[in-house]
């Protein structure tokens, strides 16, 4: 008889407890004319919650600790190139996606970095919530900063679904944007070079 009270102030201090953000997007869905109690919605706001932290774990994420121990001195100093790298994002001006490729080249100045990092570096800044246009910008100077290279060209090709889904609704449109330092803003040649690889398809 004495535990009872006990057990029952727990189980309350339990349902009292919430996540703020999970409570956030349970507001959201009464906002738009749901009702967050029905039973496809009552787990939504946790999967969403999560959802939305795994699309913006970039701002948690550390780019110096991710390319530690990457660099290796190499007597290279021709065009490095990767490109079709897969890009999700989320718009910050209506918190949908836009994705598509990111092409990336550089050429080395005594020291490369693993092209697994590469990838990486683009996921740092694409799991925020982004404009196309900042993200090809960050990209390349976190890669210009860190290794220093010659140059470094960044070019990003994506379709905005806010784009597609609302406003013009145009479905087949691409956005490309691009940044270039270094070598790659002195020289047209190395310019017109890396055009010409990510053009190339197999």
């Amino acid at each position: 008889m004495i535990e009872e009270p006990r057990m029952v102030l727990k189980e309350c201090a339990k349902e009292t407890e919430f996540d703020p953000l999970e409570q956030a997007i349970h507001t959201l869905l009464g906002e738009v004319g749901e009702d967050p109690k029905r039973d496809g919605l009552r787990r939504t706001p946790v999967r969403v919650a999560r959802s939305l932290r795994f699309l913006t774990s970039g701002y948690r994420q550390d780019l110096d600790k991710i390319l530690n121990g990457a660099l290796f001195p190499v007597a290279y100093d021709e065009m490095v190139i990767v490109k079709d790298i897969e890009v999700f994002s989320l718009c910050e001006h209506h918190l949908l996606p836009f994705f598509g490729r990111c092409h990336v080249a550089y050429i080395p100045n005594k020291k490369v970095i693993g092209l697994s990092k590469i990838p990486r570096v683009v996921d740092v800044f694409a799991k925020r919530l982004q404009i196309q246009e900042r993200l090809t910008m960050q990209i390349a100077e976190a890669i210009m900063e860190r290794i220093k290279p010659q140059g470094v060209g960044v070019i990003i090709e994506a379709k905005h679904l806010c784009m597609i889904m609302r406003g013009v609704e145009k479905q087949n449109s691409v956005a490309v944007t691009s940044h270039m330092l270094g070598a790659f803003r002195t020289s047209e040649l190395t310019r017109a070079e890396f055009l010409r690889l990510v053009r190339e398809r197999q």
